[in-house]
């Protein structure tokens, strides 16, 4: 992992997960999102991913945040984000945004092996327009650095998930059913010039179509941010689906011509087929 910051480099982060895991119900601490993958920018949040028992102590993780703050500190109980995030808290160290994201050490053990099955599904959560994906949390054990994990219990979760599970390949691109049904429901919508109806439906249907790039790759999601754009930049050929899927999206049109030929374009996307595209080893 390299540095962070002058302050929050990997020493501090790594004190801060001990001073964690002192609290009763805190199993493990992980660095998450774009700084365990690398795909940072200077002005990213830090992720702190804190894999808790249900009855984990919030008073007490409050307290040791505080210490870090200087101030008060509100930790948000289980469902207070939304019923797919287990708690959390949003802090300010030494002028660092850093967040720490509760998940539910049995909740997250579940579906690693729901991924490992090939079964996933979305769910209505604030913050995910597309709705959450119950096995990110495979993704997130899976890309995360564990800087605390002193029952093993982050090592062994990434071991059941890794390499990426073929039959969750399998399932992704399976699900492309689903890309020709919304678009000819879409058809409707532009009959009558409804240009959010159309917009809706095209938006799902290349984040579905981008979810099945990545499965094919074998890279996993934990987030909507990044998911089109990012198929550019997997070690497979794509077919130029990320510019494609730009263009179709940027340009929908606002009369039902306009909106019914958007409706082509994005049914031409490039999509994966079941195994050619997945990588060879790994």
């Amino acid at each position: 992992m390299s540095t962070i910051g002058v302050v929050l480099d990997e020493d501090r982060l790594r004190s801060m997960a001990d001073e964690l895991t002192d609290v009763r119900g805190v199993r493990a601490v992980a660095l998450g999102g774009s700084r365990a993958r690398g795909t940072h920018r200077p002005d990213s949040d830090i992720d702190l991913g804190l894999y808790v028992d249900a009855d984990v102590d919030r008073v007490g993780i409050a307290r040791v945040a505080s210490g870090w703050t200087g101030a008060s500190v509100e930790v948000a109980e289980r469902g207070g984000w939304g019923p797919w995030v287990d708690g959390g808290a949003w802090l300010i160290v030494d002028g660092v945004p850093v967040d720490l994201i509760f998940r539910d050490a049995d909740r997250v053990a579940e579906q690693c092996a729901r991924a490992a099955r090939g079964e996933f599904a979305f769910h209505a959560q604030p913050g995910h327009p597309l709705g959450f994906l119950d096995v990110a949390y495979a993704g997130e054990v899976a890309t995360s650095v564990p800087l605390r994990d002193p029952e093993g219990v982050l090592s062994a979760l990434a071991r059941s998930v890794t390499p990426y599970p073929q039959a969750l390949r399998d399932a992704f691109l399976a699900n492309l059913w689903q890309v020709d049904f919304l678009l000819n429901a879409a058809l409707k919508g532009a009959k009558s010039g409804d240009v959010a109806y159309v917009s809706l439906c095209g938006t799902t249907t290349t984040m579905l179509t981008a979810h099945a790039w990545h499965a094919a790759a074998g890279n996993w999601v934990t987030n909507e941010k990044g998911l089109v754009t990012n198929v550019a930049r997997l070690p497979i050929a794509t077919g130029g689906f990320s510019a494609a899927a730009a263009r179709a999206l940027g340009s929908l049109g606002t009369s039902p011509a306009e909106l019914h030929a958007t409706i082509e374009r994005l049914r031409e996307l490039p999509r994966p087929g079941t195994r050619e595209n997945a990588p060879q080893s790994g």
